[in-house]
């Protein structure tokens, strides 16, 4: 009888690797950075210290709002000083100005 070979866990691609790098960066603190990525949409929402925390895709209507996924940034500090965070899709969203 064969021993089951390992399995190998990958980690799952959320968004492209330019989108990842994009969100990686820091940038202004508290701010709303509205930009076209790839064919589509994008609004990105930072926090106090700058880092990306929202990130809304998808189509921008004549109002200025997005139709499209609304994902949010997960962010944990290690006991270390490490920071560790991953990005989790919320769902459709219809609006947001």
């Amino acid at each position: 009888m064969r021993t089951p070979k390992p399995i190998e866990r990958q980690r799952r691609r959320l968004f492209g690797e330019r989108l990842e790098k994009k969100l990686e960066r820091k940038y202004a603190p508290c701010v709303r950075i509205d930009e076209t990525f790839r064919n589509n949409d994008v609004t990105i929402v930072t926090n106090e210290q700058g880092l990306p925390v929202t990130l809304y895709i998808g189509k921008r209507n004549e109002d200025g709002s997005i139709k499209g996924d609304r994902y949010v940034r997960q962010i944990s500090k290690m006991s270390s000083g490490e920071t560790k965070s991953h990005w989790e899709r919320k769902g459709k969203v219809n609006r947001y100005k």
